[in-house]
């Protein structure tokens, strides 16, 4: 018989810890959450200090049963629940459920799910923190009372199904503002004037900076027209060369909103996948012989610390596989942001020695993905500064000067492993300058003036949207990929080419909540009630109190929507066509996965239909039939034959409406990383890349 008994949330997780800990413990897992709030009403007694009232989640009664059922068997009950906040809040939920002494050394926290964590973490079991537990449950009522106060009435005024949140209506009201901006835009115009140069066979390029040594701004083709008359002759004079050397230093580990951001940047992934395959890869991967590893660190996490035991082991790594030239020379100080609550080390390998190609047959695809990027970004974070030399040069005709800017990598460093991504477009060039030296002579090989205009701020994408979140303290790692989910399902917001656009029921449902109940959307007022959050977990603030703060004035407002709250009649925008079941118009609405046909004779006829881009290209295999966008079963778009299933062309590129020049097969657009390209199906035309 089994002397101790350990509750963990997952199955997978459980599988692994059991290994670890030997016979004479039994691991079970308690799916999560055994108990909550009931769903069928507010389960917050207001006039009793707010006292919860928490039930037994709904199928989860033969779970707890076997739980007790192993408890009373066990000498010894340890709770293993995650390091945080929610895993605070499930042990003492569990312990409640099975009897277990609060005050008890039955708490036990690892940071990782390996061998030798999992054995330290028990020999140091603690009591629950019931600071943590008071966080957590005040979010929840917090939560709570926001949303089934608010959700209710946006049904009655506005459409059923809605919901308000605090930390999802201050992204809804983001993503809305940023609209605006872009909408109340006037752009501006500007010009750049390029030159191409030539120094003996080696050609380069430099950019009008100004007259004399004066940086000039050309606003408009007058201005260019005006430099190029003051050029003498074809020969530029080297007025001046400035060499420097830069030093350019790795990022630090991930946090759980970086991680988020980078895997959005370089892997394409959702929040929510990144998280779903992070928590994979820390709960644990059959590694055959090996057994199951726990492959990262606990992946909610907003701190960047490093364990001293990883920091050796990753100095070791570096040495041997690198050089002792790549090793950082200086202990890393991590900057610690002001809304961090460092309760956990940075997201990163268990092991650095565990290198992704050793994993590939362990893996899927996406995970092996993801335990790369933790893997370099880790491995580059210990590595030396990469040093660059740069080098500037001013080039004079007349009064005229042009700027060449050039630089190379003189040693790699971090480099050689990763480099962060970026939101912006542009990427750094590694751009070679021939040896030039003042009172060089170089020849004019072309000028190129350019006409330009400013740009509006970009729309949110999921990575921008999680940096604005975090850097303005709104919500915490757990919070934003739910949030990003909740937001798209109620229809507030849509997706266009991976950048967020409010809907029309987002900006309804954000000017109700903005007239009723500013403070909720309140940025200022949100990040304010996330530090109230951690004054409880520190032990500074009382929980009861805190809702009390906040939910007086609410209380008022309540009152106040629900007797002056007009109703809102939202109507269905037509399809323009008849359904051809009934003859009723068909219009259309907005469904889980976006805007579809139905017929406006619901629920007499339930006729309903994809809506059909046309793209106006005509099928290039049967010539007959037109190209359409179409979703496969994992909603990503591909184009066919609207007579499918008689035609059967499909093509993930966009095809065009016009041949190739070569070959006369057809065109498409096919997207790289960075731009579009157009292309030939058949032979090797391509034109030049779109950005």
């Amino acid at each position: 018989m089994s002397e101790f008994l350990v509750i963990v949330e997952s199955p997978a997780k459980a599988k692994t810890i059991e290994r670890y800990l030997g016979k004479k413990y039994k691991v079970k897992a308690s799916m999560g959450h055994v108990r909550d709030l009931p769903k069928s009403q507010m389960g917050v007694d207001v006039e009793n200090n707010y006292e919860p009232k928490y039930i037994t989640i709904r199928g989860k009664g033969p779970v707890l049963k076997e739980l007790k059922t192993a408890a009373k068997k066990a000498k010894k009950i340890y709770l293993a629940a995650d390091p945080d906040r929610e895993g605070e809040a499930i042990a003492w939920h569990l312990a409640h459920s099975l009897d277990i002494d609060l005050t008890s050394e039955c708490r036990v926290v690892f940071n990782e799910i390996t061998k030798d964590a999992i054995k330290e973490s028990f020999k140091h079991p603690r009591a629950i923190n019931m600071d943590l537990v008071d966080a957590q449950q005040a979010r929840r009522l917090l939560d709570r009372l926001v949303g089934y106060n608010i959700s209710p009435l946006l049904w009655k005024k506005v459409k059923k199904g809605l919901s308000a949140g605090r930390v999802q209506s201050v992204a809804v009201r983001l993503i809305i503002e940023r609209e605006k901006e872009i909408e109340a835009f006037i752009p501006e115009e500007y010009w750049s004037i390029d030159g191409e140069f030539l120094k003996g066979k080696s050609s380069f390029e430099a950019s009008f900076f100004g007259l004399e040594k004066e940086k000039i701004s050309l606003k408009s083709e007058k201005d260019v027209k005006n430099i190029l008359k003051q050029l003498k002759d074809d020969k530029f004079l080297v007025n001046s060369v400035t060499k420097k050397e830069r030093r350019r230093n790795p990022a630090v580990p991930f946090t759980t909103s970086s991680l988020q951001q980078e895997a959005a940047r370089k892997l394409n992934f959702r929040a929510k996948k990144t998280m779903m395959l992070a928590q994979q890869l820390y709960e644990g991967i059959d590694l055959g012989k090996e057994g199951t590893v726990g492959l990262i660190t606990y992946m909610r996490t907003d701190s960047t610390r490093i364990s001293d035991v990883a920091l050796n082991e990753a100095a070791q790594y570096i040495e041997s596989s690198y050089g002792k030239e790549y090793l950082s020379g200086e202990k890393k100080k991590e900057k610690k942001n002001t809304n961090s609550q460092d309760a956990h080390e940075a997201v990163r390998p268990t092991s650095i020695m565990r290198e992704p190609t050793s994993l590939k047959e362990y893996l899927s695809r996406d995970q092996l993905r993801l335990y790369r990027l933790i893997w370099e970004r880790f491995t580059s974070s210990q590595m030396a500064p990469a040093v660059m030399d740069t080098m500037s040069v001013d080039l004079k005709n007349g009064p005229v000067i042009f700027r060449a800017n050039g630089s190379k990598v003189k040693f790699p460093g971090f480099m050689k492993v990763y480099v962060e991504g970026s939101d912006d477009q542009t990427e750094e060039k590694n751009n070679m300058l021939p040896n030039l030296k003042e009172g060089d002579e170089v020849l004019k090989k072309d000028i190129e003036p350019k006409q330009h205009f400013t740009q509006p701020p970009p729309r949110y994408t999921e990575a921008r949207l999680v940096k604005t979140l975090e850097e303005r303290g709104i919500g915490r790692p757990s919070t934003f990929a739910p949030t990003l989910d909740t937001i798209q399902k109620r229809g507030y917001v849509s997706l266009d080419n991976k950048r967020f656009i409010p809907t029309e029921l987002g900006g309804i449902v954000l000017e109700l909540i903005l007239e009723f109940f500013p403070e909720i959307l309140d940025v200022e007022f949100t990040a304010k009630m996330e530090k109230d959050l951690d004054h409880i977990e520190d032990g500074k603030e009382n929980w009861v109190k805190i809702i009390d703060d906040f939910y007086v004035g609410f209380e008022k407002n309540l009152e106040k929507a629900e007797k002056e709250m007009q109703e809102v009649e939202i109507k269905d925008e037509p399809a323009g066509e008849d359904c051809e079941q009934c003859g009723s118009p068909m219009v259309f609405k907005m469904g889980r996965y976006g805007k579809f046909m139905a017929c406006s004779n619901f629920p007499e006829c339930r006729n309903t239909k994809a809506i059909v881009k046309d793209i106006g290209v005509k099928c290039p295999t049967c010539k007959e039939g037109n190209i359409i966008e179409r979703k496969s079963k994992k909603r990503r778009i591909f184009y066919g034959c609207d007579r499918f299933p008689e035609c059967e062309f499909i093509s993930w590129d966009k095809p065009l409406a016009r041949n190739c020049p070569k070959c006369d097969k057809i065109l498409v657009e096919k997207k790289l990383k960075k731009g579009v390209q157009v292309q030939c199906v058949e032979c090797d035309y391509k034109e030049e890349k779109q950005s």
